[in-house]
C-alpha cells in the first residue's frame, strides 16, 4: 500500500515563502515520478510542478521562476519550495506519484497513481 503524506502548508502573507514536503512509503523501489497539484475552492485541480526520478523537472507557467520542486530519492521525499507567494496561490496542495512514467513528465492528474490527502496553503493580501 502506497502512502503519500504532505506537510508544510499554512498561512503566509503575499510575497512570503513556504516549503511543502511529501513523504512516500510502501513502494519505494521503483523509479517513480512525483508531482504537485493544487485545487482552490470552486476551481478544477491544476498542475503545479513535477519531477522525474532523474530529477528532470517541469513547471506550470503560473509558478515558473517562483516555485522549485526537488527530491531526495534515498529518503523518498519530494519538496515544493514556494517563493514570492500570491493570493492566487491559495489552494489545497496535493502530491502525487506516477509509477509508470513515460518519456515525458506527466502534467495531468490521470497520469498519477497515488495521491496524498493535501495540505492547505493560504496567502493573505
Amino acid at each position: 500500500q502506497v502512502q503519500l503524506v504532505e506537510s508544510g502548508g499554512g498561512l503566509v502573507q503575499t510575497g512570503g515563502s513556504l516549503r511543502l514536503s511529501c513523504a512516500v512509503s510502501g513502494r519505494t523501489e521503483s523509479s517513480y515520478a512525483m508531482g504537485w497539484f493544487r485545487q482552490a475552492p470552486g476551481k478544477e485541480r491544476e498542475f503545479v510542478a513535477a519531477i522525474r526520478w532523474s530529477r528532470d523537472t517541469i513547471y506550470a507557467d503560473s509558478v515558473k521562476g517562483r516555485f522549485i520542486i526537488f527530491r531526495d530519492n534515498a529518503r523518498n521525499t519530494v519538496w515544493l519550495q514556494m517563493n514570492s507567494l500570491r493570493p492566487e496561490d491559495t489552494a489545497a496542495y496535493h502530491c502525487a506519484a506516477d509509477y509508470n512514467p513515460g518519456l515525458r513528465i506527466g502534467t495531468r492528474d490521470y497520469e498519477y497513481d497515488y495521491w496524498g490527502q493535501g495540505t492547505q496553503v493560504t496567502v493573505s493580501s
